[in-house]
């Protein structure tokens, strides 16, 4: 299965994935058609067969829209995040909106290093 092999690989190949569905996301809204899905997997070679990947299509585009959310297959692959990682994610996110306090988007290495103290 696609998850098999994902997990024999790594993270690395998680992380490009996601990379990858990024930098292909042409409008940005996070979706991606079937033809940039199946893409994408073949640039990482986790080429399947059709009819495996027509299973995992449908599995993966069930409100039947043609495309597929890039955040869905990412949580279909490594499922939902436990508490611990919940709760990091919290803290990390509470941490960069005060450092963005423009809501710019980036936050610029001057401010990071008016706040952050190494000790």
């Amino acid at each position: 299965t696609l998850r098999a092999t994902l997990s024999k690989r790594g993270v690395r190949v998680i992380t490009g994935l996601g990379k990858y569905f990024r930098h292909i996301d042409k409008n940005r809204n996070g979706f991606l058609s079937q033809a940039d899905f199946k893409e994408a997997l073949k640039v990482f070679h986790l080429e399947i067969p059709d009819e495996d990947f027509k299973s995992l299509w449908l599995i993966l585009d069930d409100s039947k829209s043609d495309k597929v959310d890039c955040g869905e297959f990412t949580r279909a692959v490594f499922g939902e995040m436990n508490e611990y990682r919940k709760a990091f994610v919290r803290k990390v996110s509470f941490a960069y909106m005060k450092l963005d306090f423009n809501k710019a988007g980036s936050v610029p290495m001057v401010v990071i290093r008016k706040c952050y103290c190494a000790k």
